[in-house]
């Protein structure tokens, strides 16, 4: 899809969506312990859902986050003077801004290439970007970043960005993949931008997780919809109560649904039936917390340096520039 300065490809296969649900659903509630990857929180109603999150007053991650770029995002447009930035996981692309407005500035950037699963989340964010940054080369892919990076002739120097502390996502085993697979994608003067949420009072962290008014509640309840609407599944998510836990071992949150009483789930569209005892988790998502030593010693051995760290006044979360192994910046 071309439209002026704005162009969308489609880099998933038809059946993207039913495979990897019908995948992810039956390898991880059909096993123990039971578990769900985060990616199924949104569809539109999840997405609309998470947005009230950002805003509510027991979740600072995404304004901590926009502190730093406010305050460093034109240090960071100097210092990459990049032609091209690629976003991961872009989403409404709202934060993305303040970096544009600031390669802009500096007059280095020609494109930006945000990457998702969501086509009309890239539709919608990307030409309203084209729209606002008329100068600008705006290239949407829709694609999994966690199979398909699709780095190919965007221009040089690129500096991609990984906002949100989405890497937290991830566990360690996949971390590591993942920057491995990054680190050979990227090229000797590409620059990797790391949002990235630090450990803090466990206290802090649950009700960031576990918000007063229930949204994050609704927000995890609703993959429960999703399965149903999607699969033809029978929860109901009234015999399920939102938990958010910190496991100190792994210094994480893990958000979870635990079922009230003893029942049974059937999912038609899979030919699978859950019997869930009492008190039974399903564990939606890891949402890992990080410390500089450990960040910067796993980044290594991903074969990324880092090569500064900024934090918001608070010192609750960090970005990150890291480059690949070798590279001066």
């Amino acid at each position: 899809m071309t439209d002026g300065g704005f162009t969308l490809a489609d880099r998933l296969p038809a059946d993207y969506f039913t495979t990897t649900l019908h995948a992810d659903v039956r390898d991880g509630l059909g096993s123990a312990p039971r578990t769900l990857p985060p990616k199924w929180f949104y569809d539109k109603r999840g997405s609309e859902l998470f947005e009230q999150i950002t805003r509510l007053p027991e979740y600072y991650p995404t304004r901590a986050e926009q502190e730093i770029l406010t305050r460093r995002a034109p240090e960071i447009a100097a210092l990459t003077r990049a032609t091209t930035l690629i976003e991961l996981g872009s989403g409404s692309s709202r934060k993305t801004r303040l970096l544009l407005d600031a390669l802009t500035a500096t007059g280095t950037l020609r494109r930006y290439a945000p990457l998702d699963v969501s086509a009309p989340a890239l539709e919608e964010a990307g030409r309203a970007i084209s729209r606002d940054y008329p100068g600008l080369t705006v290239s949407a892919t829709v694609a999994d970043f966690e199979t398909d990076l699709a780095l190919s002739d965007e221009p040089g120097p690129r500096l991609l960005a990984f906002l949100g502390s989405t890497i937290g996502n991830f566990d360690a085993e996949q971390r590591g993949a993942f920057y491995r697979t990054l680190s050979h994608t990227l090229s000797s003067d590409d620059v990797l931008l790391l949002g990235t949420d630090l450990v803090k009072d466990p206290e802090i962290l649950i009700r960031a997780y576990d918000d007063a008014a229930g949204v994050t509640a609704d927000f995890n309840k609703n993959v429960l919809h999703v399965l149903n609407r999607e699969l033809g599944a029978d929860f109901d998510p009234d015999l399920f109560d939102h938990i958010a836990l910190w496991n100190p071992e792994f210094e994480r949150i893990e958000m979870r649904l635990r079922t009230r009483t003893a029942q049974t789930v059937k999912i038609p569209d899979l030919d699978l039936t859950l019997d869930l005892a009492a008190g039974e988790d399903l564990r939606t998502e890891l949402s890992c917390k990080f410390r500089r030593d450990a960040l910067t010693a796993e980044l290594k051995e991903g074969g990324f340096t880092v090569r500064h760290w900024w934090t918001d006044p608070a010192a609750r979360f960090a970005l990150v520039m890291a480059v690949p192994n070798l590279k001066r910046l």
